[in-house]
């Protein structure tokens, strides 16, 4: 028997239920490599089994909070009503999760909640983007303009992913310890005071390291001119630090736990210590890191199952109670869909859907520096 019709058995197979996904692909990589095939057929059916796999899709997200309302308000009534199952995972970077990627199988990640337009680009140039086919995906025409167009502009006006919420990295701070005024006086400066050494956190990434060190030295994130400046605040700040947290969980428990007093934070997640009843206070201050977030599909997933899955997120109803479970606001136009009580008073909300308040990273400038910085910031962070 040759290769290809034991992968055409293979695949009957599985296509008839008797074999899953995970020991298909293992089955078919297992057996390609004792061949020592490459591409060809073998691809070719795999592209043909991932095809016809709508019974699951696999989202990863940033887990907390987050994947709580994901799971809670769009994947279980999604798969009520549908029946295809949504397998969850969690990362705690962007980086991470991109390590995963390339180790994995095509196919084996379908859906992620990418963060920023720079990690759209990344994964594009890497080769890891689809078409998505948009007349499976109505919703879209609810979604703000100034969320799409960054993303047409990177795939030449086509998407691989929708946008889904947006958000802020601004300062948060114990308000029993620190009053509004002196929060807006010293601004990001205060990460690098000398009067809360060890009651300092930060989030150990090095995209938010450098833009807190540029703020911290007035600079322009998107435009900076000495960085030394911007090196000398990040070795400031690690010489304060309690520790540098890894997640949104670890973020709020150092907060609400009173182990630190001020860090950067994520918005939504501040907003959900303040509904709890911590004294947290948060301020954006001028040129706070703007981020917006969508759901990318990568090569290789089944598509038509996942274009289905972003529509249904898309679902006001649904895009709302996500948002307000999670506390970011939703990627929806506000002057086009009626959003509620609780979205407009979140943090970084704007209701004019034209977002011309917010400031977000130059993907092409930070992905430019990603592999200078990123070094960089490594060994800063081991005490260079």
């Amino acid at each position: 028997m040759d290769e290809t019709t034991r992968y055409q058995r293979l695949l009957e197979r599985f296509r008839n239920g008797d074999l899953d996904r995970r020991t298909f692909l293992a089955l078919i990589g297992g057996a390609s490599l004792s061949a020592g095939l490459v591409g060809g057929p073998l691809k070719g059916l795999q592209r043909q089994a991932l095809a016809a796999t709508p019974e699951s899709v696999r989202f990863d997200g940033w887990g907390g909070v987050v994947s709580e309302a994901f799971r809670k308000h769009a994947f279980d009534p999604y798969t009520e009503k549908t029946g295809i199952t949504v397998i969850d995972g969690t990362f705690a970077s962007g980086d991470e999760y991109l390590n995963r990627v390339k180790a994995g199988q095509e196919g084996e990640y379908n859906i992620f909640h990418a963060s920023g337009v720079f990690d759209y680009a990344r994964y594009v140039n890497l080769g890891y983007d689809v078409v998505l086919n948009e007349a499976n995906i109505p919703n879209l025409k609810y979604v703000m303009t100034a969320l799409m167009s960054p993303f047409r502009n990177v795939t030449g006006g086509k998407l691989s992913a929708v946008p889904y919420d947006y958000g802020t990295t601004g300062l948060a701070y114990n308000t029993e310890q620190i009053s509004k005024e002196e929060m807006e006086e010293k601004g990001a400066k205060i990460l690098i005071d000398p009067k809360y050494k060890g009651k300092i956190g930060g989030w150990g990434d090095w995209r938010t390291r450098i833009w807190y060190g540029a703020l911290a030295t007035d600079q322009n994130p998107n435009d900076i001119n000495d960085m030394d400046a911007v090196w000398d605040a990040i070795r400031a700040h690690r010489d304060l630090v309690l520790k540098y947290w890894g997640s949104g969980a670890e973020l709020m428990s150092l907060l609400a736990e009173g182990e630190i007093y001020v860090t950067e934070g994520w918005s939504g997640r501040i907003a959900a210590l303040q509904q709890q009843g911590h004294p947290i206070g948060y301020y954006d201050a001028p040129n706070s890191y703007a981020w917006q977030e969508c759901l990318m599909v990568l090569e290789g997933s089944p598509l038509e199952a996942c274009e289905e899955l972003l529509n249904f997120m898309l679902e006001p109803d649904v895009s709302i109670a996500v948002a307000e479970g999670q506390n970011y606001p939703p990627a929806l136009d506000p002057t086009k869909v009626e959003l509620g009580d609780k979205i407009p008073t979140l943090p970084a909300f704007d209701p004019t859907g034209k977002l011309a308040n917010l400031t977000f990273a130059s993907p092409a400038y930070w992905n430019g520096n990603e592999a200078e910085w990123s070094k960089m910031f490594g060994r800063v962070q081991k005490g260079y």
